[in-house]
């Protein structure tokens, strides 16, 4: 009864939005007014979990079955993420998990162990243009497909493109973005990745579609950039540097200053934070290993110091809730596949994964930003937002 009281007790804090707990037949009101959700406990987590990390208490107990939600699980986690201020973290207990390694090997490891699960199972809920970060909706009646469309039209304007410039995407991913480059643009376009299966599905996408002579990829990682001795005229690069880890956001700037001529034009697409923070214990441990999320003053600090200007910066955050909402759905709608391909425990940690995510755009704890850089001065870009 005492571990049971201490527990309800440690929830009590999270009384913003009212809810249920139930707990070996016994229910308890959490907060005043009509509950928002319910869950229910199947086995007591203990304080000291609780305490060392809630995040990754709570989100293991839901992906072993210990914890249910009553009801939509993105509603509740809309609901109680709003809290996250008042999550636990011992950072000092978790010291390995959140500050590993920047080192390349690590670095191409953690990357891997995320966008190589396998393109099959990234077919089932991305949608046909194989992107995975934030759509852009023009239109509330707009598809997932049109806002991965819409999303890369955006981009690619905000580049000022014009035939026969060379571009580069730092951290391509399937390449779409590349693609439709070269198709509208006549641009001659380098895609670099850590993901072996990204480059694969890459490279069989130029071959099939006959772009031979304007689209390359490579295994590469950022850093080796300026030892090709290769400058571009516009540098790209869209929800890679959340994986280059805090130390190195200045390092990465200074490589994408390397291979940018005068003049150009570089584009940064980022999930971003209100201020600096060392990251989420259970998204570290079982989805984004070694992620960090950057704030946007950082970002503009490094940039500073590699003289470019910034001409653009956009907050796209509702975007990717509802990109977010989208990518779950498809994943719900497909879970019966997914358990083909993987054990119970992983179909519920993504479907967590992408429903939390969802809950902490919406909740302004994480945001997404575009920001538009000139390497040095460049006075022939459009005095109005010509995109």
């Amino acid at each position: 009864m005492l571990t049971e009281n201490v527990m309800i007790s440690f929830l009590r804090k999270f009384d913003e939005y009212p809810f249920i707990v139930k707990l070996k037949g016994k229910e308890y009101r959490i907060g005043d007014g009509d509950p928002a959700f319910t869950v229910i406990f199947h086995k007591e987590i203990p304080l000291t979990a609780l305490t060392t990390s809630t995040s990754l208490a709570l989100g293991e107990a839901y992906m072993d079955g210990d914890l249910e939600i009553e009801g939509d699980l993105y509603n509740a986690l809309d609901h109680f993420l709003g809290q996250m201020g008042k999550f636990s973290t011992d950072e000092s207990a978790l010291k390995k998990l959140i500050f590993s390694s920047t080192g390349k090997k690590n670095q191409e490891k953690e990357v891997q162990s995320h966008y190589d699960i396998g393109n099959d199972f990234y077919k089932l809920w991305l949608d046909e243009t194989m992107s995975y970060s934030c759509g852009y909706f023009l239109h509330e009646d707009d598809s997932l497909y049109q806002a991965q469309v819409n999303k890369v039209d955006y981009i690619l304007k905000k580049l000022h493109l014009s035939q026969g410039m060379s571009l580069l995407d730092i951290g391509c991913g399937w390449g779409f973005l590349l693609i439709e480059a070269a198709k509208k643009y006549g641009v001659h376009g380098m895609g670099i990745t850590l993901s072996r299966e990204q480059y694969e599905a890459f490279n069989r996408r130029i071959k099939e579609q006959n772009l031979g002579d304007l689209l390359e990829v490579a295994l590469m990682d950022y850093r080796d950039l300026p030892k090709m001795n290769r400058t571009f005229d516009r540098v790209v690069s869209v929800g890679m540097v959340e994986h280059v880890g805090r130390h190195n956001y200045q390092l990465f700037m200074d490589c994408a200053k390397k291979v940018l001529k005068p003049g150009g034009l570089f584009l940064l697409h980022f999930i971003s934070a209100l201020k600096e923070h060392a990251g989420d214990p259970w998204i570290k441990k079982y989805i984004f290993p070694g992620g960090v999320i950057p704030s946007l003053r950082e970002m503009l600090s490094c940039a500073a110091e590699d003289d470019f200007h910034t001409l653009d910066a956009e907050n796209l955050r509702l975007h990717y809730n509802r990109t977010l909402l989208c990518w779950d759905k498809n994943y719900r709608e497909h879970m019966d596949q997914i358990r083909e391909m993987f054990d119970e425990r992983f179909v519920r940690m993504w479907d967590l994964y992408l429903a939390a995510c969802a809950a902490t755009f919406h909740n302004g704890i994480i945001d997404l930003h575009q920001v538009l850089f000139s390497n040095g001065i460049n006075n022939d870009v459009p005095m109005v937002r010509w995109y």
